[in-house]
């Protein structure tokens, strides 16, 4: 009964699972304020004017972001504004475009 699938150990549980298994676990969905599922380069649109802190500037309601970048963090993604590089918006305040 040989098969040729891997098997990994998974440390939150504390057993040895097929690397199948635990990669479909490790999938995060996130998802943007009005629900829609947000992905690696979609663009988004702000819900609010957003004072960003360290630039001295605010975002309007309404800013397009482009090419955004998904973290390991759903609440979060990574993304850069014309004026603003390194820019880490949370997912509440935008809306997939």
């Amino acid at each position: 009964m040989a098969t040729d699938e891997e098997w990994v150990y998974d440390e939150a549980s504390g057993e040895w699972k097929p690397a199948s298994e635990v990669a479909a676990a490790a999938v995060v969905e996130v998802r943007d304020a009005a629900g829609n599922l947000l992905a690696d380069g979609d663009q988004v649109v702000l819900v609010k004017d957003l004072k960003v802190k360290g630039a001295g500037q605010t975002l309007k309601q309404g800013t397009v972001i482009r090419s955004i970048r998904l973290t390991e963090n759903p609440e979060e993604i990574d993304c850069r504004h014309d004026t603003i590089k390194g820019l880490v918006l949370r997912t509440e305040f935008v809306k997939k475009r």
